[in-house]
């Protein structure tokens, strides 16, 4: 399987894929998806230095400027579900009927249901594994991508700590939901590192999912005995 054949797009969360979207919102959807499904594929086959945007930018017919349109940098062109994740954490954690781990689990659930859904949907799922594993690597070994994960990271437990604050009645500045927001965006690096470990042994979609969950619950479990005593958890 080359890369050229894997369906990028579907590992997109479904609020990109709004009902009822006109034509025009739909075009711009899909011109997004193509720049970064082409970029991804253009960076792990070459590495990430080594591709300049204005070569993403010829490859889907477009100028660079149309481009930057659409992605502030290079970087965010292959980190894009960080935005997708940030816009999860600010309505998922202001449910009221859901305590913030709770929720944050829930936006985790989701995001690791369209990674095994995907796995499943791919031809040959060993070597679509191989290509995720590749994917993380690219990732950890660019000093630029990894800088961007950080300030993205960043950026997600201010939004969550802003919205735990309010949850709370307090200050997002207060050490309470600052210390919360940062227990719960550590969710996701076990996740990553849940996915990283149990890929490769032969699992099927539907076992990866439940052994990556597992792990997540574990950690979930001691987050959730801390925050006991914010008085965000509620059940």
């Amino acid at each position: 399987m080359s890369m050229r054949s894997v369906d990028w797009t579907a590992l997109r969360p479904r609020a990109q894929e709004p009902p009822g979207e006109g034509l025009r919102e739909r075009k711009k959807r899909l011109m997004r998806q193509q720049l970064s499904d082409t970029a991804t594929e253009m960076f792990l086959e070459r590495g990430f230095d080594a591709v300049r945007v204005s070569e993403v930018a010829e490859a889907c017919g477009v100028s660079e400027k149309t481009v930057f349109n659409y992605f502030p940098t290079k970087e965010s062109l292959v980190l894009d579900l960080g935005e997708a994740t940030m816009a999860s954490l600010r309505t998922v954690l202001a449910d009221p009927g859901l305590s913030p781990v709770r929720a944050a689990l829930r936006i985790l659930a989701d995001e690791l249901h369209g990674l095994t859904g995907w796995l499943a949907a791919q031809p040959d799922p060993a070597q679509a594994e191989a290509l995720l594993l590749r994917f993380g690597m690219l990732t950890r070994s660019t000093p630029s991508l990894r800088a961007y994960h950080r300030d993205m990271a960043d950026r997600q437990v201010a939004a969550a700590a802003a919205v735990l604050a309010e949850r709370a009645g307090t200050s997002p500045d207060e050490p309470e939901p600052q210390i919360a927001a940062t227990a719960l965006l550590g969710l996701w690096p076990v996740q990553f590192q849940a996915l990283r470990r149990h890929l490769g042994r032969g699992f099927t979609p539907d076992q990866l999912h439940e052994s990556i969950t597992a792990d997540v619950r574990r950690a979930a479990h001691l987050i959730t005995t801390g925050l006991g005593s914010f008085g965000t958890e509620r059940g």
